[in-house]
């Protein structure tokens, strides 16, 4: 009997199937370690950042071991973490999980922080969790991680303006993309500043228009979570704003002189799909002009 399209069809959907299953799977117990080089006659030295984004409760070894041996190994200068460490609907099951990095990263090397959107959530939405996010801000002070949410600091040592940007719930809506105003940045965080390296942590990566156009000269981000499904060519399939092949997935991408590196992130939540995308440690070696990296 002859075979029709339609069982071909089915038949291919299967496969294709079982093999994004098989795949995910072995992706959700590894993670590889992606390397940048950025330059700037801003910086007064050279430096290694390490940056982790959207881990979710979402563990390599038993506390974590196997991060902290990749980070460690790469001995960075400093930590940063562009949001959503824990998962917003479940803090008191994300957060215990990352609790054990966190210390062991801040004891060794400078840890900053900026909220993504699943932080911000715990006072968005859960009204049962907003004694949690006291918690939460309690628990990375006691670390010793500054956590800048719409503030900045100055690193003297390196010529840089570091911020941290929190952007409010409608900006991480479903489906409609919610346009950012121009004054917007200005407003929230005020302006850069023009004799150092302005270093900003915004957690969602389709805003790097304005990012760029407010001054940033590096901007790191993450949400994205690669695209979920990564395909050769076409890159990440699906954005959490359900918007298909979003344009920032994962990776370096530039405005003119201004950068951001997107990380694809660490881990996953609801439902833990990572297609050919495994998880990702991001290093970034920051270069002063005529030095060299690590």
């Amino acid at each position: 009997m002859l075979i029709t399209i339609l069982e071909v069809l089915i038949l291919l959907f299967v496969i294709f199937a079982f093999i994004g299953v098989a795949n995910s799977a072995y992706n959700a117990k590894r993670f590889v370690i992606s390397k940048y080089n950025v330059k700037s006659s801003k910086l007064k030295k050279n430096l290694r950042i390490c940056h982790l984004s959207d881990l979710h409760g979402w563990q390599y070894g038993k506390d974590n071991a196997d991060l902290i041996k990749a980070i460690d190994e790469l001995s960075p200068d400093m930590i940063i973490f562009s949001g959503d460490i824990l998962t917003g609907s479940l803090p008191y099951k994300t957060w215990p999980l990352e609790t054990n990095l966190l210390k062991e990263l801040s004891s060794r090397y400078p840890v900053y922080a900026a909220n993504g959107n699943h932080e911000s959530e715990l006072r968005w939405f859960y009204e049962d969790f907003h004694r949690f996010y006291d918690t939460y801000i309690s628990d990375m002070d006691k670390f010793g991680i500054k956590l800048l949410n719409n503030e900045s600091m100055n690193l003297d040592e390196y010529g840089i303006k570091l911020t941290g940007l929190e952007l409010p719930h409608e900006y991480f809506r479903k489906v409609i993309i919610r346009k950012m105003p121009a004054e917007y940045m200005k407003e929230t965080i005020g302006g850069p500043d023009p004799d150092r390296f302005n270093l900003l942590i915004a957690h969602n990566p389709q805003y790097f228009p304005r990012y760029a156009e407010w001054g940033a000269d590096l901007t790191l981000s993450g949400h994205i979570h690669g695209g979920i499904i990564k395909l050769p060519v076409l890159g990440g399939v699906v954005s959490p704003a359900f918007y298909l092949f979003p344009k920032y997935d994962g990776g370096l991408f530039k405005i003119k002189d201004r950068t951001m590196v997107l990380s694809r992130g660490l881990g996953t939540h609801t439902i833990p799909i990572r297609v050919f995308n495994p998880g990702e440690l991001v290093v970034i070696d920051l270069e002063a002009e005529n030095g060299e990296a690590k």
